[in-house]
């Protein structure tokens, strides 16, 4: 049985409003030094106090022992089984830059990577370059390949810091190819290959895109090379109006996260300068009047400082957030979620199998006896450890949008 399709038949467009406060990659680990999580260690009054009137627990966004990337434990939050609903990063790449992606378009997410001179790699993210360098080498790229055997377009765009996309356009193009960075340093990169015979043809064009562009970079100090991640064909998704009846609003300031939102037919309420918390906050504050139930506002930071190793400023990031959770707090939705997409522990420096803690804050919600909003005390909470996809019909329920089910 597909419980989402159960949630569509139910789902009302009239009820109450549902705020999703989404930390990247929330969950951790004790540092080895130390007596906890990165969630526990931080000084955070305000979740703290907030799960002590709310239903806890933790999610499994995709599956025991499955490590999620960000789009498929997003999608899970949304409703939407990242099983059935598949797609690649790049196309989150592209919509997430504005990028108005056709059915069938093939895009993939591209790194600025550094090698050495025998060609193994020394950074995947090139130092982490700025943007402005970024579309410079965008440029530089664009200008200087040569597709001969392509009978199409191909668009190479800037995503931000090191990260680029690629988007193909014409016929005869399939998305299933490997991805070409290996995921680790003092290895060279892979070579691009085709999962099945309908993406031979897309495999050799990309395949000939990176080899021109190792070429093209060659002078370049730090960004002399480019990796692919998540290539895949773009096919629209239904929105989450059509699907669930709500009218939704993000705020986010990484593009691929606008990306999903876009893909959910979300309305992007923040540009993307928005780079800094007080900003994010800022923004859902001022959408929050407007014709919406359905808002997201999704925190980056506490992701990228567990993916640098960085216990002590993951910490400081959710000190942070909870700096500022008052402000969602006073807006008084009818249900105030607070989770992650997955856990990233600073201690393995990558996205982690681990559940996330999860709390839900609504009039209806059931209250346990959770004291402390982290990975253990959330171990107690009466929401127990469920799938990811559950989360948007128990909101749903609680801002009172599901018709009873049968008679």
């Amino acid at each position: 049985m597909d419980i989402t399709k159960i949630w569509e038949g139910l789902a009302r467009s009239n009820g109450g409003r549902i705020v999703y406060v989404v930390l990247d990659g929330l969950g951790g680990l004790p540092k080895r030094d130390t007596s906890g999580t990165a969630l526990q260690m931080a000084a955070t009054p305000n979740l703290d106090f907030l799960a002590q009137e709310s239903a806890c627990g933790l999610l499994e966004t995709v599956g025991p022992g499955i490590t999620p990337g960000s789009g498929p434990g997003h999608l899970a939050l949304f409703g939407y089984d990242p099983f059935k609903f598949k797609l690649g990063r790049g196309i989150l790449s592209a919509l997430g830059i504005d990028f108005r992606l056709k059915s069938g378009d093939v895009a993939g997410r591209v790194n600025f990577a550094t090698i050495d001179k025998q060609g193994r790699l020394v950074d995947r993210r090139a130092g982490r370059i700025n943007t402005k360098k970024n579309r410079k080498l965008c440029t530089k790229v664009e200008k200087a390949i040569n597709l001969k055997n392509f009978q199409g377009k191909f668009f190479f765009e800037t995503v931000k810091e090191h990260r680029a996309v690629l988007i193909l356009r014409g016929d005869g193009l399939a998305g299933d190819v490997t991805d070409t960075d290996p995921q680790t340093t003092g290895s060279e990169p892979l070579e691009p290959k085709a999962k099945n015979k309908n993406s031979e043809h897309t495999a050799r064009v990309i395949k000939s895109f990176i080899h021109q562009a190792k070429g093209i970079l060659a002078d370049e100090d730090q960004a002399n090379m480019i990796l692919t991640r998540g290539i895949d064909r773009y096919d629209p998704f239904p929105s989450l109006k059509q699907r669930f009846k709500l009218r939704a609003a993000c705020v986010a300031a990484y593009p691929m996260y606008r990306g999903v939102s876009r893909l959910l037919g979300m309305s992007i309420a923040a540009g993307p300068e928005t780079g800094t918390l007080d900003a994010s906050f800022a923004a859902l504050e001022d959408v929050y009047d407007g014709d919406y139930d359905f808002f997201f506002l999704h925190v980056k930071k506490t992701d990228s400082s567990g993916e640098d190793g960085d216990f002590g400023e993951k910490i400081k990031t959710l000190e942070a957030v909870d700096a500022l959770i008052p402000k969602i707090a006073n807006l008084k939705p009818d249900v105030l979620v607070v989770t992650g997409d997955h856990s990233t522990p600073a201690r393995l420096k990558h996205h982690s199998w681990h559940p996330v803690p999860v709390m839900l804050h609504a009039q209806t919600a059931r209250v346990d006896a959770v004291k402390n909003f982290d990975e253990y005390g959330c171990l107690a909470g009466s929401l127990g450890l469920r799938p990811g996809i559950h989360l948007i019909g128990l909101a749903l329920a609680h801002a009172g949008r599901l018709r009873k089910y049968g008679a």
